[in-house]
C-alpha cells in the first residue's frame, strides 16, 4: 500500500507538487501521465524516497518513510523499492550478472546468494546466455531487463518506473509491458509506472492523470 497525504514540493519559488493525496493498493499496476512539467517524475522521487516534500505524509507499507532517520531510510529504500529508469542505468564496467548482484550485496546478502538469485532472476527474464556481457554488448531491450532483473533482486514491495519503455523500440516496448504484469503475477508486487506511452497506460489498471502539480480525479 501506498499512500500519501497533502504532499507538496518546491524547488526554491517553484511550486511543483500542490497537494498531492493518492492511495495505491497492494498489487496494483498504476499509471501516472501528464505533460512534461507537471511534477510526475518529482512524485516518483518522493515515493520512492529520493527526496522529501514539503509538506505532508509519505507513507509505504504503513511505514511513515518521513521519520526514518537517513540510515533507516537507506535500508528501507534498498529492500523495499525497486528502481527502473528510462536509460537503464547500469554500471558499463560490471557484466550483467555484476550489475544485478550489487543491490543485494548493499542488503548484505552473501555474494553466493547474491549471485544465485542473480542468475535465477536473469533465467527468468530470459537472459541466461548474457550474464556475462558488458552493457555495451547489449542490445537496449536485453540492458532494460536486467535493470528489471536488479529492481527485483531485494523482492522488493514496490517498483517505480520512469519512462521505461521510453528508449526502446516498438517489439522491446510490447515485451516490456507484458513483463510488467508478468512480474506481478509472479513476485505481488505493487507497480507504479510514469510514462507518456498510451499503449502502457491502456494495459494499467489505473491510469492517473496530472497536470500543474495536481492529480486530476
Amino acid at each position: 500500500m501506498i499512500e500519501l497525504k497533502g504532499v507538496t514540493k518546491s524547488f526554491d519559488s517553484l511550486q511543483v507538487l500542490k497537494g498531492v493525496d493518492l492511495k495505491i493498493a497492494p498489487r496494483e499496476i498504476v499509471s501516472i501521465m501528464g505533460p512534461s512539467g507537471a511534477g510526475k517524475t518529482t512524485l516518483l522521487q518522493l515515493i520512492g524516497t529520493l527526496d522529501k516534500p514539503n509538506s505532508g505524509t509519505i507513507k509505504i507499507n504503513d511505514v511513515d518513510v518521513l521519520a526514518l532517520n537517513e540510515k533507516k531510510l537507506a535500508e528501507f529504500r534498498n529492500k523495499q523499492i525497486g528502481f527502473i529508469f528510462q536509460f537503464h542505468q547500469l554500471l558499463p564496467e560490471f557484466t550483467a550478472l555484476e550489475n544485478v548482484q550489487i543491490p543485494a550485496l548493499i542488503a548484505g546478502k552473501s555474494f553466493r546468494q547474491a549471485a544465485e538469485e542473480a542468475k535465477e532472476l536473469l533465467h527468468f527474464l530470459k537472459l541466461s546466455d548474457r550474464m556475462t556481457h558488458k552493457p555495451s554488448e547489449l542490445s537496449g531491450g536485453e540492458k532494460q531487463r536486467v535493470a528489471v532483473a536488479r529492481a527485483l533482486i531485494n523482492n522488493p514491495s514496490v517498483i517505480l518506473a520512469d519512462e521505461p519503455s521510453g528508449s526502446l523500440d516498438s517489439k522491446n516496448r510490447e515485451d516490456l509491458h507484458r513483463l510488467f504484469f508478468d512480474l506481478r503475477d509472479k513476485f505481488g508486487q505493487t507497480i507504479v509506472i510514469i510514462t507518456h506511452d498510451l499503449e502502457l497506460a491502456k494495459l494499467s489498471e489505473r491510469t492517473l492523470q496530472m497536470k500543474d502539480g495536481i492529480i486530476l480525479q
